[in-house]
């Protein structure tokens, strides 16, 4: 049965390889017949979430930016991929700021169960990735009814477009296709 596929391209670098990589992914759930959303956040008005709260008693956010359809497309899909460069072994900040902008979301009756986290580095070592795999874990733990079900780490691509050839983009393309 195809699914709904939300993927977040979170860099907002040109020719991101992280981005890259998540077109990889989509093209492999597209090509399997699930309908796939791509959002990057290139040029998406996103601001930091305030604390204030609100959003526990209305269900949505008070701050009026891009961020809306972006919650919109993962509160409604069954499947979120997040993908993002590392720096300094942590998730990029846009990804940080767009999640803590999904707070409204946490008591939400969702429907996403299966969440796929991809990322680049400049670094090669495996190590530099247990931060945003811990993170995106701790994500998926939020979200009691999800689990982590895959992840594609790319190491050693610094340069825009550097990934290009690389064979982490068919891996991500055959887990996009396993959704």
């Amino acid at each position: 049965m195809a699914k709904k596929v939300t993927v977040i391209s979170t860099s907002i670098r040109p020719n991101s390889n992280s981005e890259l990589l998540a077109k990889s992914f989509a093209e492999g759930a597209e090509a399997t017949g699930n309908e796939v959303a791509f959002i990057t956040l290139k040029d998406k008005d996103i601001r930091f979430c305030r604390g204030c709260l609100s959003c526990h008693q209305t269900g949505k956010c008070i701050i009026q930016d891009d961020v809306a359809p972006i919650m919109d497309a993962v509160l409604h899909a069954d499947v979120v991929v997040w993908a993002t460069p590392i720096y300094y072994f942590e998730m990029s900040g846009q990804m940080k700021t767009i999640i803590d902008r999904m707070n409204p979301m946490y008591p939400m009756d969702y429907r996403f169960r299966d969440v796929y986290f991809l990322a680049t580095a400049a670094d090669k070592g495996e190590d530099v990735f247990e931060n945003g795999r811990d993170r995106t874990d701790r994500l998926a733990g939020l979200f009691p009814k999800t689990t982590l079900k895959g992840s594609v780490y790319c190491g050693g691509v610094t340069g825009g477009g550097e990934i290009s050839g690389n064979a982490k983009l068919a891996e991500a393309r055959a887990l996009g296709a396993q959704v």
